[in-house]
């Protein structure tokens, strides 16, 4: 006897054959990759296709950042983008926006679903039948409860794996929101976290990248040290190189320096965040450390691994923040031997200390000291460049291509151009550095 079940879904009725489309849009850091692609893995499990965000689709599903007010305007923006697509699609919304401030979200016209960073894993309890909801619904519980910790691993790039470590932070920076969008520092322990580690090995990428809210405070909730962690990843067979995408100055420790220094896999890559370098201005920010002891790490890096590249963040328009200040800051990067600067205007965040902290500093000065910190870090990266040439290397070459050139990056994230080679993709390929392109990368000779 055949049977035939069919499922109706705003008044359109599907055979069993018919697969539902789902798809993704992710906002902000590396973390948020990786837990878009496992919770995409989720739905692919329950026989979802998944299709591109330009695409129609059955539910789009937003993870969102909130780390500063651009952030949340392009979840909006997204949003409209779906009505225009498709009218009567279901919108799920998760992520940092998400957990702090779904009112704000469910007044979006559109919006079915917001889910808090405790409920966002459990997308399937909520989305039912797809049909629009009458009201949108928010599933979120108060940060201080938040305490689930799920291993993520970032799986659609055939190059790089974006794994998950850590989660949350118990540092109280008086600009960031984050640890009132994902609650304590926690993570696994070391043998779940090798066991999601191999599974990424598995999906055939060249390189893995650790990343967390504050990675390098991997083991808190275990009793572990990330030091740790990254020695029982480097005996993992099957992968080639390991970066640890960004970690406090203060956590970076001489024996992780070493290590990485001696490792079979590790790579001569770190980003390490500053925000200032102005001490006055530090110590408002509630960071952890000093200007001196930044100054060290690098130095230590440096004596060890000479060809190691180092990114740096830095905050300019920290509220207060003087034109001596600034000028300190100015100076100390450019004393520092460092190869690339991440540069953030800053972003006044709803229940930050630097709200209250006085006077504020305007946007046209703001947009000039970023402007000067952005042509700095030109110059760095073109002098690192420089150092690095004629020099052997083994280049990872990425997928996607910019008209017939190709792009990879070595171990110390030299990006390289070469003219596009299908075979090369996914590759770890032995060359010589022969001179920088018009558009400011390496060429080389494979």
């Amino acid at each position: 006897m055949l049977f035939l079940f069919l499922l109706k879904i705003n008044n359109i009725t599907f055979a069993p054959n018919m697969t539902k489309k789902v798809a993704f849009q992710t906002l902000g850091c590396k973390l948020n990759f990786s837990e878009t692609s496992t919770v995409a893995r989720l739905f692919e499990n329950k026989g979802y296709q998944r299709v591109g965000f330009n695409q129609e689709a059955d539910i789009y599903i937003i993870n969102t950042c909130s780390v500063t007010a651009q952030a949340e305007r392009k979840c909006r923006t997204a949003i409209k983008k779906v009505k225009k697509i498709n009218k009567d699609a279901f919108i799920a919304i998760i992520g940092c926006y998400a957990q702090l401030k779904p009112k704000e979200i469910i007044a979006i016209d559109g919006v079915d679903l917001v889910l808090g960073a405790n409920e966002k894993f459990n997308l399937f309890s909520y989305i039912e039948d797809l049909k629009k909801k009458k009201s949108p619904e928010i599933h979120s519980c108060e940060i201080d409860e938040v305490n689930s910790f799920l291993p993520a691993f970032s799986s659609n790039d055939r190059t790089r794996s974006f794994l998950k470590v850590q989660d949350g932070c118990d540092y109280e920076c008086a600009y960031c929101t984050i640890p009132k969008a994902r609650g304590k520092s926690r993570n696994h322990k070391i043998t779940k976290t090798v066991e999601v580690a191999k599974q990424a090995v598995k999906s055939g990428v060249n390189e893995i990248i650790l990343t967390g809210v504050n990675t390098g405070d991997f083991g808190r909730s275990t009793g572990e040290k990330f030091i740790d962690l990254v020695k029982e990843l480097d005996k993992i067979e099957g992968i080639n190189r390991y970066r640890i995408s960004s970690i406090e100055p203060n956590l970076i420790t001489d024996e992780i320096i070493d290590f990485v220094a001696n490792s079979k896999s590790f790579l001569p890559h770190f980003h390490i965040p500053l925000q200032s370098g102005c001490n006055k201005i530090l110590a408002k920010m509630q960071r952890r450390y000093k200007r001196e002891l930044y100054a060290e790490k690098v130095a230590k890096i440096k004596a060890v691994m000479p060809n190691a590249s180092i990114g740096v963040d830095v905050i300019v328009g920290f509220p207060s923040e003087s034109d001596e200040d600034f000028k300190s800051t100015y100076n100390f990067i450019n004393e520092l031997d460092i190869s690339y600067l991440h540069v953030f205007s800053y972003s006044e965040r709803p229940d930050t200390k630097s709200i209250e902290i006085k006077p504020k500093v305007s946007s046209e000065k703001i947009t000039e000291r970023s402007k000067k910190l952005h042509i700095l870090s030109d110059k760095k990266t073109r002098y690192f460049y420089d150092q690095n040439l004629n020099k052997e290397v083994n280049v990872l070459f990425e997928s996607t291509s910019e008209g017939n050139k190709m792009h990879g990056f070595t171990e110390n994230y030299l990006k390289i151009e070469h003219e596009f080679d299908k075979n090369l993709i996914n590759k770890i390929v032995k060359a010589k550095t022969l001179g920088i392109s018009e558009s400011g990368n390496v060429l080389i000779n494979v």
